[in-house]
C-alpha cells in the first residue's frame, strides 16, 4: 500500500491502493449471428439462410444473406464471424478459378468440400470462426450436403442446420425429414415442394425465438437446370 500527502489539506494522509497491472483483453473474433440450413433431395439441394447481420443487441444490416454461390451446382452457407465468412469465400472463389484454369473443368461439390476441409485445417491454430454447410449436386446428379466444424472436420448429411438457431432447427428436421425416434411411420421420399415449404416453416419458427435470426429468408434451390433463388420475409423485430 502506498501513501501520499493530499494537496490542499496538509497534515492528513490519503491511502492509495495499488492493484497491480491491468490486463486489457482483445478478441480477434466477433459473433454476428445468423442461421444457415441445407437439405438434400433425390435430384435437388436447398441451401437457405436468414439475412440479419447483428452483434450483441445491434443490427448492422437487414440484407446480408449468408448463402454464396460457388459454381452452377454448389452453394455454401456460412455463419459466425462475418469478416471470416467474407475472407473464406474469397479464398474458395480464387481456388475454384485456379482449378478451372488448370484443369479446364469445374470442381464438383465433393471436391469443393474436400478442399474446404484442407483450407480450414491449415488454419487450425488460428481458425476461421465460421460454421460452413455446402449444398449441391454430386457427380450422379443427386443432392448432397456437407457440414463442417471450424477446423475442417466434415461429413456428408441429408440435412443440416448451423448457426445461432441450429439447436432449434435440427430437432425439427430430425423429426420431419429423418423420422428419428418414430415408429410405424412411412418413410416418404422428400419432394422439392415439401422441402421448400419445410425450410420456410422452420425459419419462421426460429425467427420467433432467436434474436439473431430474422428480417428475411434467402432460399437457393439447386437443380440440374441451375440455381433458383427465393426470398421470404421474416419478422424484423
Amino acid at each position: 500500500m502506498l501513501s501520499a500527502h493530499t494537496f490542499g489539506d496538509p497534515g492528513k494522509m490519503k491511502d492509495y491502493h495499488y492493484t497491480g497491472p491491468v490486463e486489457h483483453r482483445f478478441s480477434p473474433y466477433a459473433f454476428n449471428g445468423g442461421t444457415v440450413l441445407a437439405v438434400a433431395g433425390e435430384d435437388f439441394a436447398i441451401v437457405a439462410s436468414d439475412t440479419r447481420l447483428s452483434e450483441g443487441y445491434s443490427i448492422h444490416s437487414r440484407d446480408s444473406p449468408k448463402c454464396y454461390k460457388l459454381t452452377d451446382t454448389t452453394v455454401i452457407g456460412c455463419s459466425g464471424f462475418h469478416g471470416d465468412c467474407l475472407t473464406l469465400t474469397k479464398i474458395i472463389d480464387a481456388r475454384l478459378k485456379m482449378y478451372k484454369h488448370s484443369n479446364n473443368k469445374t470442381m464438383t461439390s465433393g471436391a469443393i468440400a474436400a478442399m474446404l476441409s484442407t483450407i480450414l485445417y491449415g488454419r487450425r491454430f488460428f481458425p476461421y470462426y465460421v460454421y460452413n454447410i455446402i449444398g449441391g449436386l454430386d457427380e450422379e446428379g443427386k443432392g448432397a450436403v456437407y457440414s463442417f466444424d471450424p477446423v475442417g472436420s466434415y461429413q456428408r448429411d441429408a440435412y443440416k442446420a448451423g448457426g445461432s438457431a441450429s439447436a432449434m432447427l435440427q430437432p425439427l428436421l430430425d423429426n420431419q425429414i429423418g423420422f428419428k425416434n418414430m415408429e410405424g411411420v412411412q418413410h416418404v421420399p422428400l419432394t422439392q415442394e415439401k422441402a421448400i415449404q419445410l425450410v420456410k416453416d422452420v425459419f419462421i419458427s426460429a425467427a420467433e425465438r432467436d434474436v439473431y435470426t430474422g428480417d428475411a429468408l434467402r432460399v437457393c434451390i439447386i437443380t440440374k437446370e441451375g440455381i433458383n433463388e427465393q426470398t421470404v420475409p421474416l419478422r424484423k423485430d
